[in-house]
């Protein structure tokens, strides 16, 4: 007797179903890439904001204690004085507000009486300026953390220094004008900070609502740093202040502000507010709010 056995046949892709399938399965990722790239940049963008949000809040923690913003910049040289061409120990703002950043520890090790490229001590304050520190950096650049700042003729590195894309607002006036001071004559502006400045709230009688204090800036087109100014780099100055005569992220020099985000850039307000301005905001609008006690009405921003 004879038994038959039948084999059932695998039932497997015909090469045109498998072409289908993977086109299928392309079109899915491309339609699907999009929507990850937008909510992880969404993600990155709240996280600037809230990055702005805390310097603001350390600021007006600083106000409480000491009565004013902390300065632009301090720009003295030990034994000299006020010095705007020449002043070794320039800590600015970002290196002011750190024990209100909950860096004190940072803040600490400074020797704020020394040149701020001072290689003396364990640690330095050369060695501390090149301190990554998230708060002062925005996730959507992506930007080394620190950075070589070299001398004016680009021969020679100065120090390496921390990046930062946040920058405060000077006002409306050329920051180059700065270098052509005399020593001892503090470079004023009409913003917040400046030179040896001590900005009270009641000084902001354009409104702190209606007032700049700081913005963002992109590592690529201005490499910045948060611990002050550098006097022997290149554009020391301009590497922690900012102006508002351009709108942002158009004409791209170094003194403006701009972001990574697409249409615009994120402001922290003087009430320590954050707004995103787009890159089409009104020149007048902005420069108006790039002042402290310019009077201009400025409107819908």
């Amino acid at each position: 007797m004879f038994t038959t056995q039948i084999r059932a046949r695998r039932a497997a892709f015909t090469l045109i179903e498998l072409l289908v399938v993977v086109a299928i399965i392309a079109v899915l990722i491309a339609l699907l890439l999009p929507a990850v790239q937008q909510a992880r940049e969404a993600a990155r963008r709240s996280q600037c904001k809230n990055n702005l949000k805390q310097l603001g809040l350390a600021m007006h923690n600083y106000h409480d204690t000491f009565g004013a913003f902390p300065p632009g910049w301090i720009a003295a040289t030990r034994g000299v004085g006020p010095d705007v061409n020449g002043g070794l120990n320039g800590f600015g703002w970002g290196a002011m507000i750190l024990p209100m950043m909950e860096q004190a520890p940072v803040y600490n090790q400074f020797r704020f009486e020394y040149s701020m490229t001072d290689a003396t001590g364990t640690p330095s304050n050369r060695s501390l300026l090149a301190t990554p520190l998230p708060t002062f950096r925005c996730p959507s650049d992506p930007a080394p953390g620190t950075w070589q700042m070299l001398n004016p003729t680009g021969t020679t590195t100065i120090a390496e220094v921390a990046s930062t894309n946040y920058i405060a607002l000077f006002g409306l006036r050329a920051i180059e004008e700065c270098y052509l001071l005399p020593p001892g004559q503090a470079c004023r502006a009409e913003g917040i900070f400046y030179h040896n400045s001590r900005v009270r709230m009641a000084d902001i009688t354009d409104g702190s609502s209606q007032t700049l204090m700081m913005g963002e800036r992109v590592h690529d087109r201005f490499p910045s740093t948060w611990s002050g100014v550098i006097i022997s780099g290149a554009s020391p100055i301009e590497r922690i202040l900012g102006h508002a005569d351009h709108t942002p992220n158009t004409a791209f020099h170094k003194e403006d502000f701009g972001s990574r985000h697409i249409g615009g850039t994120h402001f922290l307000m003087g009430d320590s507010s954050v707004k995103f301005f787009s890159e089409n905001i009104d020149l007048q609008t902005y420069m108006g709010l790039g002042t402290i006690q310019g009077g201009e009405v400025a409107g819908e921003f």
